[in-house]
């Protein structure tokens, strides 16, 4: 089985500022709408992390399916998922 990931860059108020799709599967159509949903709906759980834990890895955060968001937090709150 291949492996796929997307990377996203979030800043401040939510607003995706890089994304990019990195493996070896093929492209679904929905793909990237399902990505940005799966993001949207980790970024509630991040934000309460954020500000209750020193941590800047919060590895798995939330889980749609076979898909994991783990997320890197900056000391700007700049977000990498």
């Amino acid at each position: 089985m291949a492996n796929t990931a997307c990377f996203i860059i979030v800043g401040r108020n939510d607003i995706p500022i890089y994304e990019a799709e990195v493996g070896s599967v093929a492209k679904r159509e929905d793909a990237a709408q399902l990505h940005q949903f799966i993001l949207h709906a980790a970024l509630d759980v991040v934000q309460d992390l954020a500000w209750t834990t020193s941590a800047m890895f919060l590895k798995s955060v939330d889980r749609f399916n076979d898909l994991v968001v783990s997320v890197y937090v900056t000391a700007g709150h700049i977000l990498f998922s």
